[in-house]
């Protein structure tokens, strides 16, 4: 059709809130105008052109893909797949995520290589990545027997991390990097997160009901749960992480302290010294504000550094830092 002055083939609709306002049913003739004078939009019914076979819209309760649980969080329109890390429409994303550097970090497996994983369908799953060998990665393209080597090889040292890392490459949902670290502190084992009710995950440094809502959701849908499974069990995929130790109040001196990190440090890496500031109970933030305890200053620290000063911020720097590291 015509609408303001360019041709419209389609106009998409997927909020189920906005399809709920607008009535809209399955066969209805409905009103189209430009959004912004760019994007096609449903405006509205025409109730009077409603046929009598018209149908309610329903979203589907499982995934059309992987007949995973769907989930819809409270307050927002998206409609999003509970199996993450076995729906094929998810595959190549949740792969990438699993094996970034600040999940398993898997040295050599960029996303070209495993977009030709998926597209060949060698790999299915991220616990797919610890069956494949040298000779089967020289299939793909521009993989020589020396990458292909390296890249096993790389695969088995990924196999020992850190139960916070692991917990960040299932890709949950909001589940960021600090989120992670936090639920591994407060329950110590991958069972004890899993078993978890959202009542017990509230409990958790920051995170709140949403959150504890998708952490739940996801330990819930057993393709996750059989993936897990694979990645822990020793005879397939193997990873593993040492156990984390019951830390008493006084290893934690900076319990409830938020600190940040700004300017480049030489002594550490900025990972280094988020750790050992974590392990010191402190929550290391990407920004300063008022709540900000102290801002570690390395070389060229530039907008923080300004704005701790003006806030009357404890200003740390680096040899500092090591000091306090070191204890």
């Amino acid at each position: 059709m015509f609408v303001g002055g360019v041709t419209v083939s389609n106009a998409t609709l997927h909020n189920a809130d906005e399809i709920a306002r607008l009535g809209v049913k399955v066969h209805d003739h409905v009103v189209i105008r430009r959004a912004g004078d760019v994007i096609p939009q449903i405006v509205s019914v025409v109730l009077e052109r409603r046929p009598e076979h018209a149908s309610t819209i329903e979203f589907p309760s499982r995934c059309p893909v992987c007949d995973s649980e769907v989930e819809r969080v409270e307050g927002e329109a998206v409609t999003r797949c509970g199996g993450g890390l076995y729906c094929q429409a998810q595959r190549k994303q949740a792969i990438k995520h699993f094996a970034s550097r600040k999940a398993l970090d898997v040295d050599g497996l960029g996303d070209k290589i495993v977009d030709q994983l998926v597209d060949k369908e060698l790999v299915e799953t991220p616990a797919d990545l610890f069956t494949l060998s040298a000779s089967t990665l020289t299939m793909l393209e521009r993989m020589g027997t020396k990458s292909a080597q390296k890249l096993v090889a790389a695969l088995q040292d990924a196999r020992l991390t850190t139960l916070p890392k692991f917990l960040y490459s299932l890709g949950i949902r909001e589940v960021g990097e600090a989120t992670a670290a936090n639920l591994a502190r407060h329950f110590r084992s991958l069972e004890a997160v899993a078993e978890a009710e959202v009542e017990a995950l509230i409990e958790v440094d920051d995170v709140g009901d949403i959150v504890a809502r998708h952490v739940h959701h996801f330990f819930r849908q057993p393709h996750n749960q059989e993936v897990i499974e694979a990645l822990v069990d020793p005879a397939r995929g193997g990873v593993h992480w040492p156990e984390i130790e019951q830390v008493s109040e006084d290893a934690q001196p900076l319990k409830g302290q938020t600190w940040v990190l700004t300017g480049t440090l030489s002594q550490l890496t900025r990972s280094e010294a988020k750790a050992g500031l974590e392990a010191l109970g402190a929550k290391v933030s990407g920004s300063v504000s008022k709540n900000t305890h102290c801002v570690v200053a390395g070389e060229k620290a530039g907008s923080k550094l300004t704005k701790a000063q003006q806030l009357g911020v404890e200003v740390m720097d680096e040899p500092g830092l090591v000091a306090l590291l070191n204890g």
